[in-house]
């Protein structure tokens, strides 16, 4: 694998990452450096981990995995997306779940993280070491994210689209799952 296929797969891979983080600013509307700190470490670490994991299963468990790991995906950006869609509609006085901690931060890392199971996987059946992709993957995850969250804070706080923004975050994560879904051949059309 060349330089240039890596970069354009951890790219593609990066895509859910970044989509994510700009609903994420969105939701947020100011955008600390701790919180951008905390989403692009864990979204990174977990592009990084999912790949090395996959390649450690190796083909053997592969069959099992991909049945239904769209699956998962799916479910865990549903939550989180459907707890956004419900929050947009609570008065505005009410206290915003920061998706940068707690189990929302581990619930998006590993639903935003998940394709990379499959990279690993492709690796190990291609012979392919997984150190150096890994790495790469990781670190534009998470460069993805840091813009993604700051191009959502700044969507935000235009006066037109922060009075709908949670509501359009949540569609997003769902139509992200139903992506992976459509991607992975799971609905009918």
């Amino acid at each position: 694998m060349g330089p240039t296929e890596l970069i354009v797969i951890a790219i593609a891979l990066a895509m859910d990452a970044f989509a994510v983080s700009i609903a994420s600013g969105v939701t947020l509307k100011c955008v600390s450096r701790r919180q951008t700190f905390r989403l692009a470490w864990h979204f990174g670490l977990f592009q990084a981990l999912m790949p090395i994991l996959g390649w450690y299963m190796g083909s053997t468990v592969s069959q099992y995995i991909e049945a239904y790991d769209h699956w998962i995906a799916f479910v865990l950006l549903g939550y989180i997306g459907g707890n956004m869609i419900r929050e947009s509609f609570q008065e505005e006085e009410a206290e915003v779940c920061d998706p940068t901690r707690g189990k929302t931060l581990i619930i998006l890392s590993i639903a935003t993280s998940i394709d990379a199971l499959a990279v690993g996987l492709s690796l190990a059946m291609l012979g392919i070491s997984v150190w150096w992709p890994a790495f790469i993957i990781g670190v534009v995850a998470a460069l993805f994210t840091v813009v993604g969250l700051q191009l959502g804070k700044t969507a935000a706080k235009a006066e037109r689209i922060g009075k709908f923004s949670e509501l359009a975050g949540g569609i997003v994560l769902i139509a992200i799952g139903i992506k992976i879904l459509w991607e992975h051949g799971a609905l009918p059309f």
